[in-house]
């Protein structure tokens, strides 16, 4: 027969296991918004944008909804990036690999002598690979295909938690 005090140590055990195994968890992963800039090749610009990332989404998948703005080469480029990324951890370094890629649609504007050219509207889309530390610290290389997207984005940004 167990004891009343030994009774007690087992309620007091299962009742604590049972509200940890209720209690919500904090999430590893918040949404974050992140400030980047870089270059680009084809067309031959800068550019400077922000982006929102959700918190993981069933595993290691966030959405990464962003906007960028490109300036030289006789053009202006506003690009809209809508991506689908997974990151992975590099053992216990605080860096993680970045994947991923989706639709893109851009928003050109010549300058200089065809200035009086409409805007034009384009969709493409785009292939993103990067790393990222933990501090928020990320550099990334982004390939496009499609009208006006830019071919190859060189970019380095900080990434700020949203709590």
């Amino acid at each position: 027969m167990v004891t009343t005090s030994g009774q007690r140590f087992v309620l007091a055990a299962v009742f604590t296991a049972c509200f940890a195994a209720i209690s919500p968890v904090a999430a590893r992963a918040q949404s974050s918004i992140s400030f980047s800039g870089g270059a680009s090749i084809d067309p031959k610009q800068v550019y400077a944008g922000v982006a929102w990332e959700s918190p993981d989404l069933g595993g290691r998948f966030r959405l990464r909804p962003g906007i960028d703005g490109g300036f030289g080469d006789g053009l202006r480029l506003g690009t809209i990036n809508l991506d689908l990324v997974v990151k992975f951890p590099l053992g216990q370094t605080g860096w993680s690999l970045i994947q991923g890629g989706g639709p893109t649609i851009t928003i050109s504007k010549f300058t200089g002598e065809f200035e009086a050219a409409p805007r034009e509207i384009h969709a493409g889309g785009s292939y993103l690979f990067g790393f990222q530390n933990d501090n928020g610290f990320f550099a990334e290389f982004r390939v496009g295909g499609g009208n006006y997207v830019p071919q190859l984005k060189i970019g380095v940004g900080w990434a700020v938690e949203i709590k």
